[in-house]
């Protein structure tokens, strides 16, 4: 269907853009405005570009390299400023900014304040004591990622991770790193661990940002999660320029992503060549050790002779003290013989089997005659025993106990009682009487008999 002549011509994007771009320039010639830098970016090119920010609004800012030399120092993020410029249109992207002229510092923004004062009350804690940090080890069992799952920094840290040490096992804890409820995540992460591993790393991991997108590594709460790990804790967020609490909590800081893989990971090429070194200087020193100790051989065996011409002449001398022992041996055997013939014949002369004969005799009457005293002494004792016993059972306590009288004796130690004197009302007594006993309790004392 044909177009109408009275049909309003469609525009082009660029046609509309600079059309914007011309409306924004005529309206606002020449604009002051004051905010707080975030995000700042300085490239080769030698321009600075930033974002203007308060509470509740931002705009991009270009402050190109001729105008830079009217600065009285270098912008930092969080850092309040009075910028004045020209508001424009970047076509490329359709994006408005403002293309400064000048930009005066007016004091530090509400971030780096909070920023400064925790930093100043978590030192003052003793957060960020040296004697605190825990040493990271030569080679970690394994090592916790806590990161965000689809950044750049995990890719920069596992690339770097297969180059110096693959064989590490690499856990990843996936978590926001920015925005609202990071930090409670990142808190969460550093708890989990601690309660489910006994050995092992903790990376802390994110790429640069501005002070708001990395400030879940700037609250409190970060900061004692880091500190009370049992674990050691690498603090790897941002850039090499960007320094975060968690930076000066952390047991090690690393600049970047990729450089705390090269700080907790040892070169596994370069450990090799190391071990070869090692390896090599050792063979040198036990080789020398070895030719030390052949020359000492050497020089011992010199010194001690052909060992054979040694061990000929101790057999001979070994034959001849053989010799020599065996007449001797001989000789004794041949005294001892003659010793043995005379007091065979002395034996004979005597003839023990007679003499024997003759003690055994005696042997047996002395016998007889023991038996005799022995039993005429039995009986006397005998008797003398039944006329003791007699006697003993006269004055026997017990005969006396079965004539009704008693033996009264304190209950408590055993004392035997003589006098009224050694008892006292209530005492308690034990009256032992010819057969068996009473417990008693005194009730009355009387002195009179």
């Amino acid at each position: 269907m044909p177009l109408s002549p009275y049909a309003i011509r469609a525009q082009t994007v660029t046609e509309l853009t600079r059309s914007i771009r011309g409306l924004l320039e005529t309206e606002f010639a020449f604009v002051t405005v004051t905010g707080e830098i975030s995000n700042i970016r300085r490239p080769f090119s030698g321009h600075c570009y930033f974002t203007l920010k308060d509470r509740d609004a931002q705009i991009k800012v270009v402050l190109f390299k001729g105008q830079q030399r009217y600065l009285a120092s270098p912008l930092q993020d969080g850092q309040q400023v009075l910028c004045r410029g020209r508001v424009s249109v970047y076509e490329p992207r359709g994006e408005y900014q403002i293309i400064a002229d000048m930009v005066e510092p007016c004091g530090t923004g509400a971030l780096q304040i909070a920023f400064d004062d925790l930093k100043k009350k978590l030192a003052d804690e003793g957060l960020f004591a040296a004697e605190t940090k825990k040493k990271l080890p030569f080679l970690p069992e394994k090592i916790f990622l806590v990161t965000s799952p689809g950044g750049a920094a995990l890719f920069d840290f596992l690339r770097i991770s297969v180059t110096r040490f693959p064989s590490v096992p690499i856990e990843i804890y996936p978590v926001r790193v920015q925005g609202e409820g990071a930090a409670g995540e990142i808190v969460q992460a550093i708890k989990t661990i601690n309660e489910r591993a006994d050995q092992g790393i903790i990376i802390l991991c994110r790429g640069g940002g501005s002070i708001e997108d990395l400030w879940p590594f700037n609250e409190e709460k970060t900061a004692w999660a880091i500190f009370e790990s049992r674990l050691p804790v690498v603090s790897a967020v941002g850039h090499e320029v960007d320094f975060t609490i968690a930076d000066f909590v952390a047991d090690h800081r690393s600049p970047t992503p990729t450089a705390a893989a090269r700080d907790v990971l040892p070169d596994r090429t370069g450990l090799r060549q190391r071990i070869d070194s090692i390896s090599d200087r050792l063979k040198v020193v036990i080789t020398g050790k070895i030719d030390a100790l052949r020359r000492q051989v050497r020089y011992e065996q010199h010194r001690l002779g052909e060992p054979t011409s040694l061990l000929r002449h101790f057999r001979l001398v070994l034959d001849n003290s053989e010799l020599i022992l065996t007449a001797a041996i001989t000789a004794i055997i041949h005294r001892h013989q003659e010793k043995l013939s005379r007091l065979e014949a002395k034996l004979e002369i005597n003839n023990p089997a007679r003499q024997l004969a003759q003690r055994r005799q005696s042997v047996d009457e002395l016998g007889e005659k023991i038996t005799l005293f022995m039993s005429m002494l039995h009986e006397r004792k005998r008797r003398q025993f039944e006329t003791t016993a007699v006697l003993l059972d006269a004055v026997s306590p017990l005969a006396v106990l079965a004539r009704g009288y008693a033996i009264a004796s304190r209950n408590s130690d055993g004392e035997v009682i003589r006098s009224v004197v050694q008892t006292h009302t209530g005492d308690r007594l034990r009256i032992r009487l010819h057969e068996g006993s009473l417990i008693s309790e005194v009730v009355e004392i009387n002195e009179k008999a």
